[in-house]
C-alpha cells in the first residue's frame, strides 16, 4: 500500500502542510486578527464608558440620597419647631384662659363671701332679737315683770357669744 510507505510519502505531505498552514496562518493574522482586535478594542472601550456611567450614576445616587436625607432631616426639625412652637401658644392660650376664669372665680367668691357675710350678719342680728324676745316673755312668765329690752338684748348678746 503506497500510503504507508512513509519514506516517500511523508515529505511532500509535510511540505504541503506547511505551505497550508502558512497560508491559512498567514490569512487569518491578516484578515480575522486585525477585526477581531477591532472588536476587542471597541468592546473594552464600550465596557470602560459603561463601567465610568455606571460609577458616575452611582456617585449621583449617592448625592441623591444624601440630599433627600439632609432635606428629610430639615423637614422633621422644622417640624418639631412648629409642633413646639404651637404647644407654646397653646399653652400660653390656656394659660391665659385659665387666668381669667381664676380672676373671674375669685370675684364671684368674693361677691358669694360678702353676701354670706352679710346674711350671717342679718341672721345674727335676727338671732339677737328672736333671743331677746324669748328671753323677755321667759323672764315675764317666770316672774311676772317684764324686764328692759336693753337688759334683755344684752343678756341675749353675752350668751350668743
Amino acid at each position: 500500500m503506497p500510503q504507508f510507505e512513509f519514506a516517500t510519502v511523508v515529505w511532500p505531505q509535510l511540505i504541503w502542510l506547511a505551505i497550508f498552514f502558512a497560508i491559512l496562518y498567514f490569512g487569518i493574522v491578516q484578515f480575522t486578527l486585525p477585526k477581531l482586535g477591532k472588536v476587542m478594542t471597541a468592546r473594552e472601550d464600550q465596557m470602560t464608558g459603561d463601567l465610568a456611567t455606571a460609577e458616575k450614576a452611582q456617585a449621583e445616587a449617592t448625592q441623591l440620597g444624601e440630599d433627600y436625607d439632609a432635606g428629610v432631616a430639615a423637614a422633621q426639625e422644622a417640624a418639631r419647631a412648629q409642633l413646639t412652637a404651637a404647644r407654646l401658644s397653646a399653652t400660653a392660650a390656656v394659660e391665659a384662659k385659665l387666668a381669667a376664669a381664676n380672676t373671674l372665680l375669685d370675684a364671684k367668691a368674693a361677691t358669694a363671701q360678702a353676701a354670706l357675710d352679710a346674711a350671717r350678719g342679718k341672721a345674727l342680728a335676727e338671732i339677737e332679737t328672736v333671743a331677746a324676745e324669748a328671753a323677755t316673755a321667759i323672764v315675764e312668765k317666770l316672774t311676772g315683770t317684764r324686764p328692759a329690752e336693753t337688759d334683755a338684748a344684752a343678756a341675749a348678746r353675752a350668751a350668743l357669744a
